[in-house]
């Protein structure tokens, strides 16, 4: 009852579409080894790695912040205690992002 043509499935045996799709599939595959871009699980790995250590940069630059802040607050010691308590939390990130990038891969 439609006027449209039906799309055609590769699979329903059009040899040259067949070597068409397998050409562009090994087309690709070249390219991504070529240019060493991750896929799949591996990139996943990355991106969660990234993401921890972002996290762990931000955390002990605020938490350290934060709890400067108290310290200034309650005992009256402005800016030091914000001052050495941050570069403290500062010292804490590094040291956990460098033992999560020293260890082996998974």
């Amino acid at each position: 009852m439609s006027d449209e043509p039906k799309a055609q499935d590769p699979s329903d045996g059009d040899a040259r579409l067949n070597a068409l799709d397998a050409r562009l599939k090994a087309a690709r595959e070249q390219v991504t080894q070529r240019k060493g871009v991750k896929t799949g699980a591996e990139a996943d790995a990355n991106y969660r790695l990234g993401n921890r250590i972002l996290t762990e940069l931000v955390a002990g630059i605020g938490g350290g912040a934060f709890f400067g802040w108290v310290i200034d607050h309650f005992a009256g010691t402005k800016p030091w205690g914000l001052l050495v308590v941050m570069a403290l939390g500062v010292v804490a990130a590094f040291r956990n992002i460098i033992r999560i990038s020293s260890r082996p891969a998974e």
